[in-house]
């Protein structure tokens, strides 16, 4: 039984190698202009794959990749795929207060070439419980979903009360905002993570496979999202890295 793709939600998170999480401490955002750039190959990769398969998917931009790549996201655009938004400068909501992520996210709104975004993304899932005023600065700017919600428990992020599904919530302001968090699957009353980033590039494909299937079968679309970076056969190598940053980030040692 083939996975229905109609049922499905593809998504990308445009960003170069160098922004993730992980790799924070090896590289500021004053070295980004220097370091070896992979975004536009890689995405050239992914719109050729989605091309054969005749799928369009959402691409989450981060606002510095538009200011610098505008012909990409051009390229993206013409191809029939939606262009979201996905912060400028990829920092942590949770470490922001409520005025640097309204400037953050409108100048990453500013740099997205004259395409308004109706969508948002946060960097490495970083909205929670802990920050709800983002909810209401995001309707403010105009946005009218958020896929930032990821409900598991992991080590830099994760909102283990969020919703599963996509949720309408309906603000203080009087405004509302629809919420389509990553996907999981529920095993012994767990939230378990499928279908995106190492949860997704780690796991076997009859596995992945197995479980978008169980999901649809139950009526449920699933969130996939990757990452530009992800489809490269020969990514740049940092030296020095941990055991757990080389998985993490070429999955193997």
């Amino acid at each position: 039984m083939p996975v229905d793709k109609a049922l499905n939600l593809l998504t990308v998170d445009l960003e170069e190698w160098f922004v993730v999480d992980i790799l924070s401490d090896r590289f500021t955002f004053d070295d980004w202009d220097s370091l070896p750039s992979t975004i536009i190959p890689n995405s050239r990769r992914l719109l050729d794959l989605f091309r054969r398969h005749d799928v369009t998917a959402t691409w989450f931009v981060l606002g510095w990749v538009a200011q610098k790549y505008p012909q990409l996201i051009r390229e993206i655009f013409d191809q029939r795929h939606e262009i979201t938004c996905h912060s400028y400068r990829h920092l942590r909501v949770d470490q922001m207060d409520p005025d640097s992520f309204r400037k953050d996210t409108e100048e990453a709104i500013a740099k997205a070439i004259g395409l308004r975004p109706v969508g948002y993304r946060a960097p490495s899932w970083s909205i929670n419980a802990t920050i709800p005023w983002t909810f209401e600065t995001l309707v403010e700017l105009d946005f009218e979903y958020d896929s930032s919600i990821f409900p598991i428990k992991h080590g830099i992020y994760g909102a283990t009360g969020g919703p599963r599904q996509l949720y309408k919530m309906n603000l203080d302001n009087g405004r509302s905002l629809y919420e389509i968090p990553a996907s999981t699957y529920r095993v012994f009353g767990r939230n378990i993570p499928i279908a995106g980033g190492g949860f997704l590039r780690h796991a076997p494909y009859w596995y992945s496979n197995r479980m978008i299937r169980t999901l649809n079968r139950q009526g449920q679309p699933v969130v996939v999202y990757i990452h530009p970076w992800e489809a490269d056969p020969k990514p740049p190598r940092v030296d020095g890295l941990s055991f757990f940053q080389r998985y993490r980030s070429y999955g193997s040692t």
